[in-house]
């Protein structure tokens, strides 16, 4: 399972900067605005140092990573669920991934254009949104006229499929109408099934990015937020989601370090524990409920990425599907054990080698061997 994640904003914000530090490709970057039209796409490996321990303990052939997908969408503007600055073509971009990070400007520069001539983080978050917001009205109307349609034919599953849509577009219109995004709204499994082929912006987790200058990684370093940094906190926090702060200057200059002790000594500079890329990683694991296990060998170690509360035989899937559907039981034991114990012979002396069915619901940070015939 490949995490997806589409990074939107403002123009001049900090987007293109901040996918080439992640990703090492190069995207286009300048001080006006669309200067990125078609999507740029980077895979990026998901930094988990338990697999860098597994690595160092079987000393394997590989080690391959989870990875995400970024994908650098162009700037949004004001008006572009009307199709202002190429909106209509920016937003089916949107549509395509999983999760979006909207990056905010957080830092003062007089050099660097703002499109509307002044810093004010809430102000553009709210542009944002409500462009989003727009567009997904757009295509409510849209799939309401389909279902209503359908309403009129004689088949009586079809006009029961018809009313558990017109019922969730009866939730999600008034959100939107307001500019509040589909994920506001309580709907059950059924209503959410039924409008999944309307593909809602608003309906994807979305986390919030504070681009910051040097200060103001200094001062989240120092648990000091800047002014700015606080009103997307505030406005994350009443969504229910996350913001993480970033400085992409900063990142695109630790992008270009080879050294590993080199960019520990960086990172230290600056108080930070980590690189801001990789919590903007983590975070996006969070917003979606994934979970990583991993299978370890003298071949290859590997990290897996699952739902969390995926059942063994789901985690067996992800590898292969003739392992879900052969699927026998899976030998496991936690990336914990491993770490105390030092090899799979001890585990299994000290009873924590376990064998698990197909009820099995897998933890975050199993080490998995599956067992299965086809």
């Amino acid at each position: 399972m490949a995490l997806n994640c589409g990074i939107v904003g403002l123009p001049n914000v900090g987007k293109s900067t901040i996918f080439s530090a992640l990703s090492g490709a190069p995207a286009e970057a300048a001080n006006y605005p669309f200067c990125t039209i078609n999507p740029n796409v980077g895979i990026v490996n998901v930094p988990d140092k338990r697999l860098a321990v597994l690595t160092e303990l079987f000393k394997p052939e590989r080690t391959i990573p989870a990875a995400v997908e970024f994908v650098d969408i162009a700037g949004l503007v004001k008006g572009a669920s009307r199709g202002e600055g190429l909106g209509n073509q920016f937003l089916s971009h949107i549509r395509e991934v999983g999760v979006i990070a909207q990056v905010v400007r957080c830092f003062e520069d007089a050099d660097i254009v703002h499109v509307n001539n002044k810093v004010d983080p809430e102000s553009d978050m709210e542009t944002i949104n409500i462009e989003l917001a727009l567009a997904d009205l757009d295509t409510l109307a849209k799939r309401r006229d389909r279902a209503e349609r359908a309403l009129k034919v004689q088949a009586k599953t079809e006009q029961k499929a018809a009313g558990t849509v017109l019922a969730a577009l009866d939730k999600i219109g008034p959100a939107l109408e307001t500019g509040k995004p589909a994920r506001s709204v309580s709907l059950s499994e059924e209503e959410k099934a039924a409008v999944y082929d309307c593909h809602f912006i608003t309906l994807k987790p979305q986390l919030y990015v504070c681009n910051v200058d040097e200060e103001g990684i200094r001062s989240a370093a120092a648990g000091k937020d800047t002014a700015h940094v606080a009103a997307v906190k505030k406005r994350a926090a009443a969504e229910g989601s996350e913001a993480v702060v970033i400085c992409g200057k900063f990142e695109a200059e630790l992008a270009d370090i080879k050294e590993l002790l080199e960019k520990m000594a960086f990172l230290e500079e600056l108080g930070l524990k980590e690189p801001g890329l990789d919590s903007l990683a983590h975070a996006a694991y969070r917003l979606l409920g994934l979970s990583t296990f991993f299978t370890a060998g003298a071949d290859e170690c590997r990290a897996w990425t699952i739902r969390a509360g995926d059942s063994a035989p789901k985690a067996a899937g992800v590898i292969h599907t003739d392992f879900e559907k052969g699927f026998i039981k899976a030998e496991v034991y936690s990336y914990d054990d491993i770490v105390q114990y030092g090899a799979e012979a001890k585990i299994k002396e000290a009873g924590k080698y376990r064998v698990e069915g197909k009820e099995y619901i897998v933890r975050d940070g199993d080490v998995m061997f599956f067992k299965f015939n086809v």
